[in-house]
């Protein structure tokens, strides 16, 4: 049923895209909080940016897809820059107006000054170069650095949804691809998960033995699996 959407508990998400389990929960389930500190009375439920594209009542854990794991990359990227959350929930807003999407963060389309988002003009009656203050939906003629947001996508043949994603660059032997494995970390040439590479070199001593047993054992490269140890001690280090 799930096929091609991939499926991540909140603390898989987190530890691949570097984003604290707060935040997601945050972001994507929504949250109650008091208007006015300590009066129960102001208590307001501040509704989540977008609604994730797995249902709640099929699982027992909050889980996410493969396209909320990309549009929260690029969420976090524009908190990085500066961008708040309000600005962003009215920049997601618009932009998913714009142009007929449920996930518009992660089109190929955006920019940022750390003071709200741009997106490129939708009409083709906008001259060249012209792009939208999402936050005041004014066009704008200015040079913008556009962040190394796009790293590692790759987008499906529309150029609308990023359909895989190669997490330590392109270069990398490493793909989460949605249609594959659930969207599991693998090796790209073999389908392999990451994860059972690592847990084989572990249990064979965690040496350079070990990776030629793992690469013999599982049929894949050496460097392929020591890319995958690396890729595994990375979100090891990652604790939120």
């Amino acid at each position: 049923m799930y096929s091609g959407t991939g499926i991540y508990s909140v603390p898989e998400a987190s530890k691949l895209i570097g984003v604290a389990t707060r935040d997601i929960r945050r972001w994507l389930f929504g949250y109650n909080y008091l208007k006015t500190p300590g009066d129960e009375l102001s208590r307001v439920y501040s509704k989540p940016l977008w609604k994730h594209e797995l249902s709640a009542e099929e699982f027992d854990e909050d889980v996410i897809g493969f396209r909320d794991l990309i549009e929260l990359r690029f969420i976090r990227e524009f908190t990085r820059h500066g961008v708040s959350i309000p600005i962003i929930r009215r920049c997601l807003a618009t932009a998913s107006e714009m142009y007929g999407v449920t996930h518009p963060m992660s089109l190929p389309k955006f920019k940022t000054d750390g003071k709200t988002i741009y997106a490129e003009a939708a009409s083709e009656e906008d001259q060249e170069n012209s792009l939208v203050d999402l936050k005041s939906r004014q066009s704008v003629f200015k040079a913008i650095i556009k962040p190394s947001l796009y790293e590692g996508l790759i987008y499906d043949a529309n150029n609308e949804y990023a359909n895989k994603w190669y997490p330590a660059g392109v270069k990398s032997p490493i793909v989460i691809d949605p249609s594959r494995q659930f969207g599991a970390p693998i090796i790209d040439s073999t389908g392999t998960p990451t994860s059972a590479l690592f847990a084989s070199f572990l249990a064979e001593g965690a040496d350079a033995k070990a990776i030629d047993i793992t690469s013999r054992v599982f049929e894949v490269p050496a460097k392929s699996v020591q890319a995958a140890i690396r890729f595994e001690e990375n979100l090891k280090r990652i604790v939120h």
